[in-house]
């Protein structure tokens, strides 16, 4: 870790004294990763909070270990295979799909491979906002040479394998990726 961190050190973090000799009321964020150790992930979690570590991120296992952890003093809880188990689900219910990043419950931004009925249309023609309620944020036009459209205009065409950057309502986003 050495080549990634500032500072890495090796130590039993399930030791209260291990945790004060290294230093950890320093750091500003500490994440807890300890596999499917539970019990292990909620005694550490309490032993930092408890030692005033500022932030801490958590990885939970199930919801309820996410319950236990955030009551013990988590302040970020991260659900890893629940995560990736939705993205590869959504990847097959929707193969146009690329990436889907949740950004607050219910509101997401989403990649997705431009729909067929969408080549050679303009944003404007298309009316997705008054549609489909979304937003096209941005663009990555097909192509040799990769080209970003930040904020596009109502007069930019969309082609065949432009990738649209659309944020808005999971129920919207979700009509639109089913057209």
């Amino acid at each position: 870790m050495r080549d990634f961190a500032t500072h890495s050190v090796q130590a039993d973090v399930t030791d209260e004294e291990s945790l004060r000799a290294i230093g950890i009321r320093e750091v500003d964020v500490a994440i807890v990763s300890l596999g499917q150790n539970m019990e292990a992930a909620v005694m550490v979690t309490l032993l930092l909070k408890e030692l005033g570590v500022k932030e801490i991120i958590a990885k939970a296992v199930t919801p309820i270990h996410g319950r236990v952890l955030r009551k013990t003093g988590a302040d970020r809880l991260v659900f890893p295979e629940r995560d990736m188990g939705k993205r590869i689900a959504e990847s097959l219910v929707s193969p146009n799909m690329l990436e889907h990043l949740e950004v607050s419950k219910g509101f997401s931004v989403v990649e997705l491979l431009c729909p067929a009925r969408f080549f050679g249309k303009s944003i404007g023609d298309l009316g997705v906002r008054s549609k489909y309620g979304v937003t096209i944020v941005a663009i990555r036009k097909a192509g040799e040479r990769e080209e970003i459209i930040p904020n596009p205009g109502p007069g930019v065409i969309i082609n065949k394998g432009d990738i649209l950057v659309i944020i808005g309502q999971e129920t919207d986003l979700r009509r639109l990726r089913d057209i």
